[in-house]
């Protein structure tokens, strides 16, 4: 079952339901996979990969407004956007917690050979690729940094 389908499932169940904050969530996303449909060269079809990065866009939006709602006492719509983000990361993969993520960045720094912090870059495309939808880019580079400045 795609993820279009899963959601319109989804938007069906919220609807009888009366679920506004899941049917807000479920709505965004599929406005979303509409957008990537419809965008040239995409031949009205969404890849696997590129739902995952969908996903994972509108969990960072929703996360960056959350912060700020936060910063300005605006506890309604933070509250709207932390309703929103639970909803989209039902359909990502489990996020990996730090331990497990600083392991498998110093087992992909063993396997490149990097030696400090100028390998940066080597290290951040196998790790991205690697762990795409388990963990967000700003954190995996936080820990490749930490580990590079020590080795």
């Amino acid at each position: 079952m795609s993820l279009e389908e899963k959601v319109m499932a989804g938007m069906k169940e919220a609807m009888k339901s009366k679920d506004e904050a899941l049917l807000r969530g479920l709505r965004a996303i599929k406005a979303e996979i509409i957008k990537a449909k419809t965008e040239p060269g995409a031949n009205g079809q969404v890849s696997e990969d590129g739902e995952l990065k969908l996903l994972q866009k509108l969990v960072k939006q929703r996360k960056d407004s959350l912060e700020i709602f936060q910063q300005q006492n605006r506890t309604d719509l933070a509250q709207k956007e932390q309703e929103e983000i639970s909803v989209i990361e039902q359909f990502l993969p489990k996020q990996l917690d730090a331990a497990e993520l600083k392991t498998i960045i110093a087992g992909i720094i063993t396997a490149v050979g990097a030696t400090g912090p100028q390998d940066m870059g080597k290290v951040m495309g196998t790790a991205s690729k690697q762990l795409a939808g388990q963990a967000d880019g700003k954190t995996i580079s936080a820990v490749v940094k930490e580990l590079l400045a020590g080795s």
